[in-house]
């Protein structure tokens, strides 16, 4: 965990206070809500279909306990009792009114929370991998870069009024958590064929209405040379993207306009003047910025202790096992995801209970700490392995321990529809369908690993087009209609998905998944063959064939 210091104390403190004074000058009437929208939107307040809607950062997606807390008091006190998790490592309270927001607000200050930059078109939230620190065979702790990323980006004067809002995502690891490639700015810690560690840097990344996938800008940066880098990335993007046509203003655009040499060239030419500057990181401030993340005092512990012998009779906690505890760097601790996705429940979401559940827990089995994943699940990064019969029956009886991970019916949703004004279908009620229709967990092993991702508009915040089946809720006619694409992914081969056909009414989306998932199981060449891997082997011919035979 990072311990924040008084200068951040202050800069969250003194927003509040500012807040405080916009929202009495807009109840009073002395602001009209089109005058006070940008200033809610620098501080993550949404005005809804029904409510505000208050976006909370949680940088790289780590939380302390008491953290936790604080967010099931403000969804307890301020709100309906439950928060909503999202892809970006934010946690999204849907019906706070306007008058108890500063208070919200000041309450989350008191743990170090802020709303500050989690809209706008601005630096957002910095995200990571949610195993940063933990995962087998990473470089290095990819969180001490995105704190320097988000000391450095923070109220940063010229990049507050960018053309369109910007993202960051960091990994170390082979294996991508973090959906690097579908950034504005993605960067992958690596060492270079010297042995010398760096940043491979990723631009142009993106979803919504024109997706795109990352390209790599640069295979590798220094550590002393990489805000001087991005920083040229974004002056040159503040130049030049597009403030005339909101369609066409995030960078992803004007890197597929200009082309990667071209934009590449532009930056390395303002790279030029700028890269020896106030800007390079020397190592006593990495050191520094190191020394301020505590880590736990792991203890030698056996891999396979009796407890976990003993708990192996029992088969519902060996399903959960298998499916929700992973590797960790340190024998004898487990990495442990906590499953948001309950059968039937809204996707990410979790109520006051439950997550003041879960912070009893962390200080019980995880030294306090936990994580939000890209996923829209939790995880405690340090379970010592002994502990994780006891820890499962506590999960379980808060409703957290559905062992579905990475399986069909944990699903990637927007809140469409049911809260959000910019969307034109619903997804909440889909994936509920689709959870049901796949409850059956001995039906969801036999599939396999198979991500289903669902927006409710083109603004793609669930995610749609890398999902390996990614549904996208439209309107037509005053209808709603969904597209469907299979063959997207996020990882580190990420790909856009591939629409099989016209679109489908609300009511045809499940039975289209389940002939999608009946396909995939004739087809596939044996038990192993994972469905994103028949996608890219048989095309999507097979699969539009079996959906609109009967249609």
């Amino acid at each position: 965990m990072y311990a924040y210091d008084e200068l951040d104390r202050t800069i969250v403190n003194e927003r509040v206070s500012e807040f405080r004074d916009q929202v009495a000058r807009r109840l009073s009437g002395e602001l009209t809500e089109d005058e006070f929208k940008s200033l809610r939107l620098m501080n993550g307040v949404y005005l809804q279909l029904h409510a505000y809607m208050l976006r909370i950062a949680i940088p790289y997606g780590t939380l302390s306990s008491k953290q936790m807390r604080a967010l099931a008091h403000v969804a307890r006190k301020y709100d309906r009792g439950y928060g909503h998790f999202t892809t970006r490592q934010n946690i999204q309270f849907n019906w706070i009114k306007l008058a108890d927001l500063p208070d919200a607000l000041a309450d989350l200050a008191e743990v170090g929370i802020h709303a500050m930059q989690t809209s706008g078109n601005c630096i957002r939230n910095i995200t990571a991998d949610q195993w940063a620190g933990v995962a087998p065979g990473e470089v290095e702790d990819p969180r001490i870069w995105a704190e320097i990323l988000r000391q450095y980006s923070t109220l940063h004067p010229e990049f507050t009024f960018l053309p369109r809002k910007f993202k960051f995502a960091i990994t170390a690891s082979e294996h991508d958590r973090a959906a690097i490639k579908v950034h504005d700015i993605g960067l992958r810690i690596h060492k270079n064929a010297a042995g010398v560690t760096g940043f491979e840097v990723l631009v142009g990344g993106g979803l919504g209405r024109t997706p795109f996938i990352g390209k790599t800008i640069s295979e590798f940066v220094s550590h002393r040379d990489i805000l001087t880098y991005v920083e040229a990335i974004l002056r040159v993007y503040n130049q030049y993207g597009r403030r005339d046509n909101i369609y066409k203003a995030r960078i992803k655009i004007l890197v597929h306009e200009l082309g990667i040499e071209k934009f590449k060239q532009e930056v390395e030419e303002e790279w030029a003047q700028m890269r020896d500057g106030e800007l390079v990181l020397e190592d006593a401030e990495v050191e520094d910025i190191r020394s301020r993340f505590s880590y736990p005092a792991y203890e030698n512990l056996p891999n396979m202790p009796d407890e976990l012998k003993k708990a192996a009779h029992d088969p519902k906690f060996e399903a959960w096992r298998k499916n929700s505890t992973f590797a960790h760097k340190v024998s004898g601790y487990s990495i442990v995801t906590l499953s948001l996705k309950p059968v039937g429940k809204p996707p990410g979401d979790a109520t006051a209970e439950q997550m003041d559940a879960i912070a009893d827990l962390a200080d019980k089995y995880s030294f306090g700490e936990i994580r939000v994943g890209h996923e829209q699940n939790l995880a405690f990064p340090n379970v010592a392995r002994r502990d994780l019969p006891a820890l499962w029956r506590e999960l379980d009886k808060i409703g957290v321990a559905t062992p579905n991970v990475n399986l069909v019916s944990d699903i990637i949703a927007c809140p469409g529809l049911d809260y959000c004004s910019l969307a034109n279908a619903r997804s909440i009620p889909v994936a509920q369908e689709i959870t049901r229709r796949f409850a059956s967990l001995e039906t969801a092993n036999l599939i396999g690993r198979l991500h289903v991702n669902i927006s409710g508009c083109i603004n793609a915040c669930g995610h749609h087009h890398v999902g390996h089946i990614g549904i996208l809720g439209v309107e037509k006619n005053g209808q709603e209609v969904y597209q469907i694409t299979i063959g997207g992914r996020a990882d580190e081969k990420a790909k856009l998905g591939e629409l099989i056909g016209p679109a489908v009414p609300y009511d045809q989306v499940a039975d289209v998944v389940e002939d999608i998932v009946e396909a995939y199981l004739a087809l596939r060449q044996r038990p192993d063959e994972l469905f994103i891997d028949a996608v890219k082997r048989l095309g999507v011919e097979p699969f539009r064939e079996r959906v609109y035979a009967t249609r």
